[in-house]
């Protein structure tokens, strides 16, 4: 499956724990990451620099579901359901 142009649920909602160029210390949850174009593309995506947990993520009808917010509201409710006490 092919990511839905504009989407962008993956980049926002879930948190990221490893370094990502302009975030140190990675992402939180519910917020962009900062290499998140206006036009919500990957600015580094292909590139060495993008978090070995992005290039692995990969789309799925399960993940993206019928349109963005619902990809955005399952990923947020996933966050949810594996946050650390």
């Amino acid at each position: 499956m092919n990511c839905r142009p504009g989407c962008a649920a993956c980049c926002i909602a879930p948190s990221i724990s490893s370094p990502i160029p302009g975030m140190p210390n990675g992402k939180p949850s519910n917020k962009p990451c900062v290499q998140l174009s206006k036009d919500n593309l990957c600015k580094i995506f292909g590139k060495k620099e993008r978090p070995s947990v992005c290039s692995a993520l990969k789309a799925s009808e399960e993940m993206c579901k019928e349109n963005a917010k619902e990809a955005y509201d399952y990923l947020l409710s996933l966050e949810e359901l594996t946050k650390p006490d």
